[in-house]
């Protein structure tokens, strides 16, 4: 029997914002090269695989507020950046083991809209793209949920539910990290670990330590064999405060 899901429990975040309470829409595109090999006497054309790509558009409700992190704010921000923001689409977000979909994108477009008789309204476009200097060679990437995106109080961290991929994969992956909130008051280490037997674990990815309250986003890429089972492990220095972190993993 088919399992359908509601579109009103995805998540979006970009770089270190959560975004979702400004979104109602998301569109993901997954697209495929190919390359001409046709050769002479062939009654048919045929081709080959070539580069991979996607891009990302989002609508949603524009938001007044000046502050770090509202969608006016952030769509404008960013626009013609240098780097490539980071991006995560949780589907059905907030439960382990459900998808997601992370890319490194650039936004190619932001559109305000202000209708005399209805509420402001905005729209991104991003067209996703490989960052070969930080090895990082895909642009979308369809992922696992690691975590809920929910806030941990710092005396409860430790080790997560795992994930199980059924059996192990040989092509490497990358792991994206978001910390939207963070009251910690003290530097806060998350790592993605993975097990071939659910028990026996060993680090896959240690994220760069997330300092005292701060807030930020990351990526790191593997090769080589990622084991079945995929977890993530997270402890602090910190004594007080709770910190909120979304953590996905790709597979390659």
């Amino acid at each position: 029997m088919p399992t359908f899901v509601h579109g009103k429990n995805s998540k979006v975040y970009l770089d270190e914002f959560e975004m979702s309470a400004y979104l109602n829409s998301t569109d993901i595109n997954h697209a495929q090269d190919t390359a001409e090999t046709t050769a002479y006497g062939a009654t048919s054309r045929a081709f080959m695989p070539s580069q991979a790509s996607g891009t990302l558009s989002f609508g949603g409700l524009y938001d007044a507020i000046t502050g770090a992190g509202s969608s006016d704010k952030e769509f404008e921000a960013i626009l013609g950046s240098t780097t490539h923001p980071l991006l995560t689409v949780a589907i059905d977000g907030g439960t382990i083991g459900n998808r997601a979909v992370i890319a490194r994108a650039n936004e190619t477009s932001y559109t305000l809209s202000s209708p005399v008789a209805d509420i402001n309204s905005v729209t991104a476009d991003f067209e996703c793209s490989a960052d070969p200097a930080n090895n990082v060679d895909f642009g979308v990437a369809s992922a696992v949920q690691l975590t809920t995106g929910a806030s941990i109080a710092h005396g409860s961290l430790g080790n997560l539910a795992s994930v199980d991929n059924s059996a192990s994969s040989a092509n490497g992956g990358a792991g994206v990290l978001h910390v939207p909130t963070n009251t910690v008051n003290g530097n806060t280490t998350i790592k993605i670990q993975h097990s071939a037997n659910d028990s026996t674990w060993a680090d896959l990815i240690s994220f760069t330590a997330v300092g005292s309250a701060a807030i930020t986003s990351q990526i790191s890429a593997v090769t080589g064999t990622v084991n079945r089972y995929l977890r993530v492990t997270a402890s602090t220095a910190g004594s007080s405060g709770a910190i909120t972190f979304m953590v996905s993993f790709a597979r390659f």
